[in-house]
């Protein structure tokens, strides 16, 4: 018996935004019943075509899939397409209170939706998989070599997986996609795809010129003045830098933004891109300066 936190019974036994949205702006549809695991995810956007005013899902699965799912649509509600992308599967663990290690996969399967609806409605391509073996693990430009063929599952998939949730062994890997867990016959690929993302990551660590305190203050003021400012400032919103200690930076939220309930998720949109364009090591820390 899998040892499940409140949170999770109560998204089971009781989910939210179960159904299916008729008007529907994106739908993102992954997984399979042959591999025992479905979900296709609704969301509807305001008049403005921004945020996310709406979430439905329809599952098939275990109890996680489905709390996994519950609680997805339940955190994307008041989202912009660009914070809802910032959701990552360990996000969906937390907000449940957490997981067995061995249904991570379940949390996998929500953000994978979530990317798969967004990007259609972008009109960017969501690759299919080979149709013999296709299992919905399509993933925006992800197809790259078939590892796991009885789950239908890419190199290029494992890879990103392994590396955004730092797993070390086979058996994680296939804790959080399934991978490996019928036949086990690529067992032995996996292995090597563990080595090689975390090769790789001390290789890029390594090459990566540091920062002075300085340049790091320029590039994060940049950051915020170009992508995060005039996106708060378009609802009604805005921010300020308060300082920068080493890897974390302060902010603090001004007007609409100020006091709001979703400021959490917006400082975590910050942090996602402030850590992709100017240094990953950074944290950012929301004060009431």
């Amino acid at each position: 018996m899998w040892d499940y936190t409140p949170k999770v019974k109560d998204h089971f036994l009781n989910p939210r935004n179960v159904g299916e949205i008729q008007d529907a702006d994106a739908v993102g549809e992954v997984g399979s019943l042959a591999c025992g695991d479905a979900l296709k995810l609704y969301l509807k956007l305001d008049a403005n075509k921004e945020k996310i005013v709406d979430a439905k899902f329809q599952t098939f699965g275990c109890a996680s899939a489905i709390a996994s799912s519950s609680a997805l649509t339940e955190m994307v509600k008041g989202k912009t397409l660009d914070e809802a992308l910032a959701v990552s599967n360990q996000d969906i663990a937390e907000f449940l209170g957490g997981l067995p290690e061995e249904k991570m996969h379940c949390s996998v399967m929500g953000q994978e939706a979530l990317e798969v609806a967004i990007y259609k409605y972008r009109g960017l391509e969501v690759p299919e998989h080979d149709a013999e073996h296709d299992h919905g693990h399509a993933y925006p430009d992800y197809e790259g070599t078939l590892v796991c063929k009885c789950f239908g599952i890419t190199d290029t998939f494992l890879k990103r997986v392994i590396a955004d949730n730092s797993l070390t062994t086979a058996e994680q890997v296939t804790n959080f996609t399934k991978a490996g867990g019928a036949c086990g016959s690529c067992i032995p690929r996996i292995k090597e795809l563990i080595a090689e993302v975390l090769g790789q990551a001390k290789e890029a660590a390594a090459a990566k010129p540091k920062l002075s305190n300085l340049k790091k203050m320029q590039m994060v003021q940049e950051v915020l003045e170009r992508d995060i400012r005039p996106m708060l400032r378009a609802d009604g919103g805005d921010l300020e830098l308060i300082d920068i200690d080493g890897d974390h930076v302060q902010i603090a939220f001004r007007k609409a933004c100020a006091g709001c309930a979703s400021s959490g998720n917006t400082a975590k949109f910050v942090e996602m891109k402030l850590r992709e364009l100017v240094y990953e090591g950074l944290r950012v820390q929301e004060v009431s300066a």
